[in-house]
């Protein structure tokens, strides 16, 4: 990263930008259609409130599971869930109000502060990649909690009968991806700026023993 001011990133690159995020939204959009399609059907008795529990306590899914697709036998298949929380189920059983406040806001100031960011160059080549992945994946998974008041998961990894993982969908992978390169970057980048320091202070140094 440069010591100076940012560069602002040319239209190419926020063209760029804004067309892998559309087509990943897309993407994760068609997968979460095909699972309702493929791995749920309607339920023959309407369910409890969408994400609000029955006076037992428990949560109904709006749609009946039906099947499953194996990828892997004991390990990876897809089946159909509904997550009224976070990515991989957190604040899953909290207070409705709360879970639309905190990921409609989360998800809307990420969203603008990544944009930002990037058209504003700040970072190297891997956060660049890092913002449609997190972006479209946020955005997913938004336009799911308005449309249908919870989030389509579909993606189950399992050992056997035993140790799972929270079902997971294409907007989770992207965005898990998206942070770890954001992350990369930073680690990148932080080095190459203390590098560059080191050399910058060694070079006035050594000229000015030269004087």
């Amino acid at each position: 990263m440069t010591t100076g001011a940012l560069q602002r990133r040319n239209t190419q690159a926020i063209f760029l930008c804004l067309v892998a995020t559309v087509l990943l939204t897309g993407a994760d959009l068609w997968t979460k259609h095909w699972a309702q399609s493929e791995l749920s059907r309607e339920r023959s008795i309407p369910a409890h409130a969408v994400c609000e529990p029955d006076p037992q306590g428990y949560y109904s899914m709006q749609r009946m599971r039906q099947g499953s697709t194996v990828l892997v036998d004991g390990y990876l298949e897809l089946r159909y869930a509904e997550n009224c929380g976070a990515a991989f189920g957190m604040l899953n059983e909290s207070p409705k109000w709360m879970r639309i406040a905190v990921f409609m806001s989360a998800g809307a100031i990420a969203v603008g502060a990544l944009f930002f960011m990037f058209i504003s160059g700040t970072g190297g080549s891997l956060f660049a990649w890092s913002v449609p992945l997190i972006v479209s994946g946020a955005i997913g998974n938004m336009i799911d909690r308005v449309r249908l008041g919870y989030v389509v998961d579909f993606v189950r990894f399992h050992l056997q009968e035993g140790w799972e993982w929270p079902t997971f969908n294409f907007a989770d992978s992207t965005i898990t991806v998206g942070v770890a390169l954001l992350l990369i970057d930073g680690l990148l980048n932080r080095g190459d700026a203390t590098s560059k320091t080191k050399t910058g202070a060694t070079s006035q140094a050594a000229d000015a023993s030269a004087r």
